[in-house]
């Protein structure tokens, strides 16, 4: 696990739901040039980190957005979850050999508040079966976002609700990934988080 992505409708709102659930203040991350989003990120202990994410009003005319569902979410909810490796061409590699189609590896790249340059490639599934991450291997120079992010929040369950628990399962296994899957009426991920509000759920 590398990160979770939480979607809102609005950045700066998002930003305030989420320190009046945990009492930490999710600092802005920056824009995403061409891809229409900008972030917030809030460390989530070790090298894990929320990814409060929203559509960029500056950005009305991106069309390189890579979460599509963002443009009719509503109501704050987890859409994906990152899975770090040292290479996102073996992950490729991984993927179609268990005739899992994807797309990638995508360059992506923005700048951090203090000048220096953020860069990583990530490698998008784009298999029918929802609940599978996306990788995302981080470029050198530059400290991961969990360490130059708010402190006071662990990770301290993630969990995938599913109603085809075992193919996402086996899918998951060829990839060399490993969540813990639940049974549920449709597809949900579920966040537990210890805060300094007490225990919070994000789903």
């Amino acid at each position: 696990m590398d990160h979770l992505v939480f979607a809102v409708p609005d950045l700066a709102q998002g930003i305030d739901l989420v320190e009046r659930q945990t009492g930490v203040r999710a600092h802005f991350g920056g824009r995403h040039p061409g891809r229409g989003t900008h972030n917030a990120l809030l460390a989530l202990g070790g090298r894990r980190y929320l990814e409060i994410i929203a559509i960029d009003p500056e950005q009305p005319a991106a069309k390189g957005l890579l979460f599509p569902q963002l443009a009719s979410v509503r109501e704050p909810c987890l859409i994906a979850w990152a899975v770090a490796v040292a290479s996102v061409a073996d992950a490729a590699a991984r993927a179609r050999a268990a005739a899992i189609a994807s797309i990638g590896p995508l360059d992506g790249a923005r700048a951090q508040a203090d000048g220096s340059r953020l860069t990583w490639k990530t490698l998008r599934l784009t298999s029918p079966l929802e609940g599978l991450p996306f990788f995302i291997e981080w470029g050198a120079g530059a400290a991961h976002p969990a360490e130059t992010s708010p402190t006071g929040c662990d990770l301290t369950s993630f969990a995938i609700e599913h109603p085809q628990g075992e193919a996402l399962r086996g899918a998951l296994a060829s990839l060399g990934v490993a969540a813990v899957l639940r049974p549920g009426p449709r597809f949900a991920l579920k966040a537990r988080l210890k805060t300094p509000k007490g225990e919070v759920e994000l789903c």
